[in-house]
Order: C-alpha cells, then sequence, then structure tokens
C-alpha cells in the first residue's frame, strides 16, 4: 500500500522558517522524481518544487526561489522542504507527490501518488 505522509507544518510569523517532512512507503522511493505542492483556500493547486530520483536536479517555482530548498534522502524514503523567510502568501495546504516520470515535473498530472497534505500558515 503506497502512503505518503507530510509533517511539520504549523503556524508561523512572517519571516520565519518551516520544515516539512514527508515519509513515502509502498514503492521504490529512490525510483521516483518528488515533488511539492500547495493550494491556498479558493485557489488551485500550485506547484512549488521538485526533484529527481538522486536529488541532483532540482526545480523550483520562481516565487519561491532563494527561500525554499528541496532534499530527499533515499535511505530513509524521504523528502523534506526547507522553508525560509516565509510571507503570508505561502499560506496553504502542502502537499507531496510522487513521479515515476523525470520530466513536466511542475505539473501536477505528472504524479502517480499523493499525500494528504499538511497546513502551513504564515501570519503577518
Amino acid at each position: 500500500q503506497v502512503q505518503l505522509v507530510e509533517s511539520g507544518g504549523g503556524l508561523v510569523q512572517a519571516g520565519g522558517s518551516l520544515r516539512l517532512s514527508c515519509a513515502a512507503s509502498g514503492f521504490t522511493f529512490s525510483d521516483y522524481a518528488m515533488g511539492w505542492f500547495r493550494q491556498a483556500p479558493g485557489k488551485e493547486r500550485e506547484f512549488v518544487c521538485a526533484l529527481n530520483w538522486n536529488g541532483l536536479n532540482t526545480y523550483y517555482a520562481d516565487s519561491v526561489k532563494g527561500r525554499f530548498t528541496i532534499s530527499r534522502d533515499n535511505a530513509k524514503s524521504a523528502v523534506y522542504l526547507d522553508m525560509n523567510s516565509l510571507e503570508p502568501e505561502d499560506t496553504g495546504v502542502y502537499f507531496c507527490a510522487a513521479s515515476e516520470r523525470p520530466y513536466g515535473l511542475q505539473n501536477f498530472r505528472q504524479y502517480d501518488y499523493w499525500g494528504q497534505g499538511t497546513q502551513v500558515t504564515v501570519s503577518s
């Protein structure tokens, strides 16, 4: 049974930091690219960042470049999102996702598995 379980969300003041984690199970984690998406109330799901199977290729939305860092640990079947200099616009539910395809990772349709999400709220 495939599972992606996010954790680490919470309430933080603007300018603060959070680290999200996503624990994967039920599939060969090192065969998959991983991505983070977010969804704010009333808005569509939005690409945040992604990385390929070995973490050497990373991709970021312009809105988070220089502030967020994605990483993975294949030995632990985990992917992480370090978020710094958080802004109220970063508020939303953050989802991790796994894709067997190493391309088009900005498109949520490329992903095979999704977690249930974790809430991040940034207060001004």
